[in-house]
């Protein structure tokens, strides 16, 4: 086990290098659709189909490289990963800042989805420094990162949007480097030499890791809720911007300052109710709470007609935010810790799934029920099949994945029925 000091340092070090990339991320969001139109010359349900391949191809690079990136980190260590991962998050935005072309502007997002993929090297670094009783708590702190980052970050690429699109992908840039920085003297390794595993290629691919996790009793119920609240969730990055501008009219800065509040109210419920929520009612009841108040969310915005709505459903549905923790820590607890890479790659191998469905399908029904053949003009359809995917997570949470026992060693967690989902 990590010693305390150390351990402190890493998941501060860790926070803040994953924070800084978020805030490098949501930059981007409320720029896009500007940026699309200018260098495409195309219109807004145009521009949402263009900007859904370009998640599309994001996402399914994470989905290739990041057992891969758990792999690696598995065998050579948590930090040299996160190194590399940053520095490519870096040249990523300075590619995406000076494209002349939607080509050049493809390419760029391929970098970032290889880089992107570290994320399952962050949830391992955590894990690493876990212990029982705070796992929960701790990954809480992914969550409050992204809600900070995502306060910070769109809210910043909405003022610097208004000297034009490009601006916020430059400064992005140039915090992505910072970051890697800061990383390169202070991140310390996480992952002990007794502790790794040798790198196999059929382990380090996204079917391989994931049948490799059926042997851990009980992950795949798991899974499949994770799969379905990432279906379900993932219409936000996909369509938010689209949306707003299309139903309300919002400029650059009103979308940024309402994904700001949207990451402010979750980076709230992250510090101050999930570490209280998490000893009274225990990971599996806490899940409950986040996957209903996730749902009823969505419904929400779906059917907000006017822009204030969209304010009220985030303030209201801000619970949503306790779902994805225990759902991690209830996994993290049923592998040991030369698997923990492979676990959070696993993971993010179904986020990554999901993310190569998600902006096609969103962007698609977006731009069919905005366009000019549109059945029904809806601009909030994508919420509502958003809404049907985060409400069957509900279901499947509560009828198949089962309460915690009293914690046992965690080697007892490999299925004695290893076909178990």
């Amino acid at each position: 086990m990590i010693d305390p000091k150390t351990a402190r340092r890493g998941l501060a070090l860790v926070f803040t290098t994953l924070l800084l990339d978020i805030i490098g991320f949501g930059m981007i969001m409320p720029v896009l659709p500007a940026y699309l139109r200018e260098l495409t010359g195309v219109s807004i349900s145009g521009a949402a189909i263009e900007g859904g391949w370009l998640l599309f191809v994001y996402a399914a690079m994470q989905f290739v490289f990041a057992p891969i990136m758990g792999g690696l980190s598995d065998r050579f260590g948590r930090r040299p990963i996160l190194l590399a991962s940053v520095l490519t998050f870096s040249i990523d935005n300075l590619i995406c800042a000076v494209a002349w072309s939607y080509p050049m502007l493809f390419i760029g997002r391929v970098l970032a989805g290889i880089s992107g993929a570290s994320y399952s090297t962050t949830s391992a670094f955590i894990a690493d420094i876990s212990n029982d009783e705070n796992r929960a708590k701790n990954f809480g702190l992914l969550g409050i990162a992204f809600g900070v980052g995502f306060v910070i970050g769109p809210v910043l690429g909405g003022l610097l949007g208004t000297f034009g699109p490009r601006v916020p992908f430059y400064f992005a840039a140039g915090l992505a480097f910072v970051n890697f920085l800061i990383a390169l003297f202070f991140l310390p390794e996480t992952l002990d030499d007794k502790h790794r595993r040798r790198f196999e290629w059929k382990r380090a691919n996204p079917v391989g890791t994931l049948l490799q996790m059926r042997q851990y009793q009980g992950i795949g119920w798991i899974g499949l809720v994770f799969f379905l609240m990432t279906l379900g969730h993932m219409m936000y990055p996909a369509v938010w911007s689209f949306v707003s501008s299309y139903r309300y009219g919002w400029s650059e800065q009103q979308i940024g300052f309402s994904l700001g509040a949207f990451g402010l109210c979750g980076a709230i419920v992250m510090a101050t109710v999930l570490p209280r929520v998490i000893p009274r009612l225990g990971e599996w009841k806490t899940a409950v709470i986040g996957l209903t108040f996730t749902a009823a969310s969505a419904f929400g915005y779906a059917f907000a007609s006017q822009g204030w709505m969209i304010y009220a459903v985030i303030v209201v549905g801000c619970l949503e935010a306790l779902a994805d923790p225990p759902l991690r820590s209830l996994a993290a607890a049923k592998v040991p810790p030369s698997a923990q890479g492979e676990l959070q790659g696993a993971m993010t191998s179904i986020f990554s799934i999901t993310s190569i469905i998600t902006p096609l399908l969103y962007t698609a029904i977006f731009s069919w029920f905005t366009g000019p053949s549109a059945p029904v003009t809806f601009g909030g359809a994508p919420y509502l099949v958003g809404a049907c995917f985060l409400t069957l997570a509900v279901i499947v949470f509560v009828t198949k994945v089962a309460r915690p026992a009293a914690r046992a060693n965690v080697s007892a967690g490999v299925a004695e029925d290893g076909a178990q989902v």
